[in-house]
């Protein structure tokens, strides 16, 4: 048997909050899940990603100091064309979140940005550009 990659897990200390931000990023979210303390997504290619609070960790990991942000573990998520790159950007950065990198013609061919979400954790928007 192959181990194979299932599913994604944030640990957020602000559950509402990170809902919140991917849901923006067009996540279908459930209305209401904020109330729970564990929450699970499947998405189209059939993993899963989960969001857990910092206290249910804690809860079974009683040690467990947890860190904010860095780049251990990123997320990216397609955008349809360079145009929506901006735009999710500014939508997001809009709304309050802090922006890391704003969007630029990587030299790899695409339109990339970062921002981040409610935990400091960097989110990649991209798109390859046109020839």
């Amino acid at each position: 048997m192959t181990p194979r990659l299932d599913a994604i897990s944030v640990t957020t200390a602000d559950l509402a909050a990170s809902l919140a931000f991917y849901r923006r990023l067009g996540l279908d979210i459930p209305a209401g899940a904020e109330s729970a303390p564990h929450v699970e997504l499947v998405l189209p290619g059939g993993q899963r990603l989960m969001w857990d609070t910092e206290d249910v960790v804690r809860s079974f990991e009683p040690d467990w100091q947890g860190s904010k942000g860095g780049e251990r573990l990123g997320l990216a998520f397609l955008c349809d064309g360079p145009g929506e790159v901006d735009s999710v950007y500014a939508d997001l950065t809009g709304a309050g979140y802090q922006g890391h990198l704003e969007p630029w013609d990587a030299v790899w061919g695409q339109r990339y940005a970062v921002v981040l979400d409610p935990d400091g954790c960097a989110v990649s928007l991209f798109a390859a550009n046109p020839a």
